[in-house]
C-alpha cells in the first residue's frame, strides 16, 4: 500500500491545476488590455516621426533646389529625397504647403495633413 501512495503523491492535483489556470487567466486579463493602447500608442508616434522626417526632406529640398508649386512627394523621391514607399504614403496623407516669406525672402513650406471637403 506504501508502494502506491507514493506513486500517486507525484502528481499534480486537479485543484493545484485549476488554480494555476485561474493564476495564468488573471494575468492575461490584465495583460491584453494593456498591449492594446501600446499599439495605439506606437502607431501615433510613428505616425509623427513619418511627418517629422517628411518636413526635415522638404526642407532639405527647398535650401537645395527650392520648391515650385508643382513640387510634389514624387518630386522628392525622384531626387533621392524619400523613398517611393514614403513617397506613397505621404501623398495619401500629407500634402506640402507654403507658409509664409521668410525674412531671407525665401519661402517656407509646412507638411500638413490633407484638407478633405464633405461631399454632398
Amino acid at each position: 500500500m506504501k508502494k502506491l501512495i507514493n506513486k500517486t503523491k507525484k502528481a499534480f492535483t486537479l485543484i493545484e491545476m485549476v488554480i494555476v489556470l485561474f493564476i495564468i487567466s488573471l494575468l492575461l486579463l490584465v495583460m491584453i488590455p494593456n498591449l492594446g493602447s501600446q499599439k495605439s500608442s506606437a502607431d501615433a508616434k510613428s505616425e509623427e516621426a513619418f511627418k517629422t522626417t517628411l518636413q526635415t526632406e522638404v526642407d532639405m529640398y527647398a535650401a537645395d533646389k527650392g520648391i515650385e508649386s508643382s513640387t510634389n512627394w514624387g518630386t522628392l523621391a525622384g531626387n533621392g529625397y524619400i523613398t517611393q514607399k514614403q513617397a506613397d504614403k505621404a501623398n495619401k496623407k500629407y500634402e506640402i504647403k507654403k507658409t509664409s516669406e521668410s525674412t531671407s525672402s525665401h519661402p517656407t513650406y509646412e507638411v500638413r495633413e490633407k484638407t478633405t471637403t464633405a461631399q454632398k
